[in-house]
């Protein structure tokens, strides 16, 4: 793997990474269940809220910078984290790692995009950066549980440390991405916080209040995207967008509810809980770079519609057979890693390379959104009906996806089209 396809891939995996290894430690991190829940949920939020915005601003700024600055903010902000004194202080500092995640997701997309100028080369590098990030995932639990066991819950921040130094040294030839001299959408970027920050804490605080400012600002946000100078373009909304929240929205919703029920309805250890889900995060760390390579012989349509039917199939087989629950977990596995690298090949493919860093942005924001909604929604459910009909009502929800994306637009990426034929 190219060097600097390593370095990029590296800072999307701090970024999956942190979003996992809390998740064992939160009992030594904080005392009450709110601080454990703002521990874990203060990085999401600020990293859903300023995806946008990151992704605006390296457009804006250049990529290659927006890309260095936040691994240069990621580490020390790690190292504080792993020296924090109370627990407002560590919400505070995650919330802070929140932006920095943002600022490394739309730009090393963006580099991808330049240093890989052929639509079948991108495809194939987008799948090596989704892999990897994938690892980050599988390799959460388990190294937050060693690493807290062993040295103690600080180490799970002191890690990060190498991890960024590591992807800074591998990156530092990044191609340049000059700045677009482009208008700044003020309104745009701040409404944008403002109505996913207030939605994510109604969510997670139930503080339905919180819903009137956030569907404020996001009218707001809505009208001034009108302008031609907007930050996010209309020709950049697509349906796949919506698929993208609706593939997050399964996703985390299915952990959560699963999480619970492998603990309280089969008596689960937390551990063996985190063992437990390996059938599905597993294929997320290689699957990818075999759904980069099948995007790139046939393009994003049909990876995309598999992957949806593949979740939703896992889905339905947990709800219908529990005692198959290894085999609907790696359906699900190999669902999530067909989609998301397909429909980010799809955004970003579909987008002028000078908006690559917003598109893939929207993308994400989008996904995270996703997540949130997925965890409240379907976690509000599961207590007042069955997982079982739960995740049935999920696995409508993915076929509902299915076919929305069989007739979404995409870009031809495909091999022969890039000039070589199909091995």
């Amino acid at each position: 793997m190219p060097r600097l396809l390593t370095g990029l891939s590296l800072g999307y995996f701090l970024v999956m990474l942190d979003t996992t290894i809390v998740t064992v430690a939160l009992p030594a991190l904080a005392p009450s269940l709110s601080g454990q829940q703002w521990i874990s949920n203060g990085y999401t939020l600020t990293f859903a809220a300023f995806l946008l915005t990151a992704g605006a601003w390296s457009d804006r700024y250049g990529a290659r910078r927006i890309f260095f600055t936040g691994l240069l903010s990621f580490a020390p902000l790690s190292l504080l984290s792993a020296l924090s004194v109370s627990v407002p202080m560590l919400i505070a500092l995650r919330a802070l790692l929140g932006i920095a995640a943002a600022l490394l997701v739309p730009s090393s997309l963006s580099l991808i995009a330049v240093a890989y100028p052929e639509p079948a080369s991108r495809a194939k590098a987008m799948g090596v950066w989704a892999a990897v990030s994938g690892t980050g995932l599988v390799a959460g639990p388990l190294l937050g549980g060693l690493l807290t066991e062993t040295f103690g819950w600080r180490a799970i921040f002191v890690v990060n440390v190498p991890v960024a130094l590591i992807a800074l040294a591998l990156s530092r030839k990044a191609p340049a991405t000059p700045p677009k001299p482009r208008h700044t959408d003020l309104t745009g970027q701040v409404s944008a916080v403002i109505a996913l920050s207030t939605l994510t804490y109604a969510l997670v605080e139930r503080n339905w209040w919180a819903l009137l400012p956030s569907a404020s600002t996001a009218a707001v946000f809505v009208i001034s995207q009108r302008r031609p100078d907007a930050m996010l373009p209309s020709r950049l909304i697509s349906r796949n967008l919506l698929a993208g929240a609706m593939v997050n929205f399964a996703l985390s919703g299915v952990l959560f509810v699963l999480s619970l029920y492998f603990q309280k309805t089969r008596g689960y250890s937390p551990s063996s809980t985190g063992l437990a889900f390996l059938p599905l995060t597993i294929p997320t760390a290689f699957n990818p770079i075999f759904t980069g390579r099948l995007v790139a012989r046939i393009g994003p349509r049909i990876p995309a519609v598999s992957g949806f039917l593949l979740m939703s199939a896992g889905t339905l087989l947990q709800a219908l057979a529990p005692a198959l629950s290894v085999a609907a977990l790696v359906l699900l596995g190999f669902g999530v890693s067909l989609a998301i690298p397909s429909l980010l090949t799809a955004v970003v493919g579909s987008a002028p390379r000078e908006l690559a860093g917003i598109a893939g942005g929207a993308l994400n924001a989008a996904r995270q959104t996703g997540a949130v909604l997925g965890v409240a929604i379907l976690g509000a459910l599961a207590p007042a009906s069955s997982t079982a009909f739960t995740l049935t009502i999920t696995a409508a929800v993915l076929l509902v996806g299915a076919g929305m994306v069989a007739w979404a637009p995409y870009p031809a990426v495909t091999e022969s089209v890039a000039g070589s034929s199909p091995r």
